[in-house]
């Protein structure tokens, strides 16, 4: 919305110029989607990229959503045939096919998963029965519970017996049940692993597929089949928990919001009600929601009255109530009675479906320890191969070390160096925050903009429609010459009665809201920049601005010197009169928003050092609107350039500075600010676009929840990537030592990303 607030009650406001303009359309919207089977972390994108980006003139050219397992290929790609496409991506050893808007499927690579990760271990525990059995363990158990040496079972009687179990088990063959048995455990665990693990040999580009191949491998050239068999089975839990943590973000994102349901009541031409799906209603028809029931398409009260759940869509605790008239959102919840409402948006487009489609898309936009842990990996993963290598071969090669020994160190060293706790870490944490965010009414629109609100120092607001209501309200009534409150009001509003101004609408506004019956006014005219006349009861009446006051009535020098002190003080004033004397004054002015001064006292708390405002209104209103709420600075009568200068020169002052706005003026403000953020229900298509994050419910007492919420996402990263890197670093130095195995090595990395897994999924119950 403009900040120009008009000068006369007739001025022209830009404020509707903005929802007037198309938003640019998403990145994702034009291009081709591929749905990729097994695309479960950012291991598989880094394949792709390397694999289809040559196809399509770079990586630039693709955009993927890892939690719905989708790849992307933009408009701005070089031409390329489905089928030579999904060819390309079944070189990687994953899968693609065509996706299209209602393919509403999930990957079900998770169940698989899951399912060879349980026939492994299952296998580990046949082979362990049949070990059991052929060594005579049974035999032996039930002597050593028949025969106490002392009447009783010790703790040292157990140890003994473990002992000499191990004792045969190192001393007998491996039978070759036993070894069949173990080697289907293997092979069911690398069902996932194996073809990625080849293509990755294939290439020259090792990564943690390959790396347990050789470390699984190794263990079998050194007849360690239970331990190969071990390493198979974890490693296969670690993907199966890889994948379900994956499913859980994408469970986060679909159930944010309580989602639009699939069918609407319409009432026919003939006044019967029918059930339609909602996505055949068109805009225009009119459809009723029931108490109890969510609303399924954006659209505007036409009968009925009553309070609505907006929760889903803005975050917003309180109900709301409606009226005919009032705007509701599709997956909004009718409380308390029947509502006829006009939808104003097919299914597709309502504000839900664009908050989850941007929801969504923003997965593409990774924050920057998302993609520094990305090339880490890509370094990290060589080097520990290498390092393995560089064990196994120096101390035999120098000091005639057992060649057995080291290379068991080795492939325990590969094993405990495997990358899984640490790529996963990141974009868990990172959904699990954007999922969080949405329902709470915040809608980021990247991972990379998630950790951007951190770092603030400096934040910038929009006055008209971010800072206020951004709409003008009655402040004061001035009668004169004997006339009272309830005259004034009534000939104001019956000569705005047929104005769309906002001012003819505050005035009108109030008349209803306090049961003021209004005249009925004739011959209506309006002199442009000036006023409006017109005949109410065979008098001539006018209304205007302080200047047309001066015309008609020059002799009302107090009257005008009071109107002029109410301008003073940021507010705008319309004059009532006829031919005899001035009736009053009426004094209106955008208010404040509520709790804002709140809004401002955490976010100083917070740590923000510096609170503007920047505004195109006069000096007089900006100031007025600046000391009431406490900011620091105010830059008044800025044009959209303007705007865009000051949030540079905040930049280079404060380093991290956010613009807050909601008009198609502040779009490039926006745009150039560190982070950009739109007032998400009054706020221009434009804006809402330009911006990074919406607050959907346009509470600026949001702004210091988010601010926290980015800094305890970056924690829990942090807390990830130190974890996971502490173990792998601990467990490096056991197998150095010796004294680490390589069961031990995987479980601890499994445990690792099943911890990191944990301790991201906490951000889904941060709370207000």
């Amino acid at each position: 919305m403009s900040d120009h607030h008009p000068n006369t009650p007739h001025s022209c406001c830009c404020s509707d110029n903005g929802k007037q303009e198309e938003a640019s359309p998403s990145e994702h919207k034009g291009g081709k989607i591929f749905k990729i089977e097994g695309l479960d972390c950012v291991e598989e994108v880094s394949i792709l990229k390397s694999e289809i980006g040559p196809l399509v003139g770079g990586e630039e050219n693709l955009a993927f959503d890892v939690i719905n397992g989708r790849m992307t290929v933009l408009d701005t790609a070089l031409p390329i045939d489905d089928q030579k496409l999904i060819k390309a991506v079944a070189a990687t050893g994953l899968r693609a096919t065509r996706w299209h808007p209602n393919d509403s499927s999930e990957p079900q690579r998770k169940n698989t998963q899951t399912l060879y990760a349980s026939l492994s271990g299952l296998m580990i525990l046949a082979g362990i029965l049949i070990h059991l059995g052929l060594s005579g363990a049974y035999q032996d158990a039930w002597q050593w519970l028949s025969l106490p040496e002392q009447g009783y079972f010790s703790g040292r009687d157990f140890i003994a017996y473990l002992e000499r179990l191990l004792l045969k088990h190192e001393t007998l063959p491996l039978p070759m049940p036993e070894k069949a048995a173990y080697g289907l455990a293997i092979l069911f665990g690398l069902r996932h692993v194996i073809v990625k693990a080849f293509y990755a040999l294939k290439r020259f580009r090792p990564d943690m597929n390959l790396l347990m191949v050789i470390a699984i491998t190794g263990a079998l050239v050194i007849n360690e089949w239970f331990e190969a068999a071990t390493v198979s089975f974890l490693f296969a839990l670690s993907l199966a928990i890889e994948s379900w943590s994956i499913g859980r973000a994408r469970h986060a994102v679909a159930a944010l919001l309580d989602l639009a349901p699939n069918a609407v009541i319409v009432k026919t031409d003939d006044g019967q009600e029918q059930t339609l799906p909602a996505a055949e209603i068109q805009p225009g028809t009119i459809f009723v929601v029931r108490p109890g029931d969510r609303i399924a398409l954006d659209g505007i009260v036409s009968i009925g009255e009553g309070s609505v759940n907006q929760a889903p869509i803005s975050g917003e605790s309180m109900p709301v109530f409606k009226q005919p008239g009032d705007e509701v959102f599709a997956g909004s919840i009718n409380i308390d009675s029947l509502l006829q409402i006009k939808a104003t948006k097919a299914a597709t487009d309502t504000t839900l479906a664009h908050i989850i489609r941007l929801v969504e898309e923003a997965h593409s936009r990774r924050a920057e320890t998302e993609q520094w842990v990305e090339k880490f990996a890509r370094v990290y993963t060589p080097l520990v191969m290498l390092l393995a290598l560089v064990v196994f071969l120096i101390p035999p090669l120098l000091w005639q070390a057992d060649w057995q020994q080291w290379l068991y160190r080795a492939l325990v060293l590969l094993v405990i160096a495997c990358p899984c706790a640490l790529v996963i870490s990141t974009p868990v944490s990172i959904v699990a925050a954007l999922a969080s965010a949405a329902r709470h009414g915040i809608l980021i629109k990247g991972g990379i903009y998630i950790e951007q609100p951190a770092h603030l120092k400096a934040i910038a607001f929009d006055k008209t429609g971010t800072l206020t209501q951004g709409k003008p309200e009655i402040t004061g009534i001035y009668p004169y010459n004997n006339h009272s409150l309830e005259e004034v009001i009534s000939r104001a509003a019956a000569l705005e009665s047929g104005s769309h101004h906002p001012l003819a609408n505050a005035i009108v506004a109030y008349a209803q809201q306090h049961g003021i019956q209004v005249e009925t006014a004739s011959t209506i005219a309006a002199i442009a920049g000036k006023g409006i006349t017109g005949r109410i009861q065979d008098t001539f009446f006018w209304l205007g601005s302080s200047r047309f006051l001066s015309e008609k009535s020059p002799s009302a020098s107090d009257i005008l010197q009071h109107a002029q002190a109410l301008e003073q003080q940021g507010q705008t004033v319309i004059a009532v009169g006829n031919d005899r004397h001035v009736c009053g004054l009426i004094a209106l002015a955008d208010q404040p928003r509520p709790h804002v001064k709140q809004a401002f006292q955490d976010l100083r708390k917070a740590g923000i050092a510096h609170l503007v405002m920047l505004t195109g209104d006069n000096k007089t209103t900006a100031k007025n609107i600046a000391r009431q709420m406490g900011l620091d600075e105010v830059y008044a009568e800025l044009l959209p350039q303007d705007k865009v200068t000051r949030v540079a020169e905040l930049t280079k002052r404060y380093g991290h500075v956010a613009m807050v706005g909601d008009g198609i003026n502040d779009a490039p403000a926006l745009a150039r600010a560190s982070v950009g953020i739109a007032m998400g229900a009054m706020g221009s298509d434009a804006a809402i676009e330009t911006a990074d994050i919406a607050l959907m419910s346009d509470d600026l007492q949001k702004l210091p929840w988010l601010i926290g919420h980015s800094r305890r996402t970056l924690a829990i990263i942090r807390q990830n990537i130190v974890f996971a890197l502490t173990v792998k670093a601990a467990f490096a130095v056991l197998a150095f030592a010796g004294l680490a195995t390589l069961w031990e090595a995987i479980a601890a990395d499994t445990g690792a990303s099943l911890l990191v897994v944990a301790n991201a999924l906490r951000l889904l119950r941060s709370r207000l």
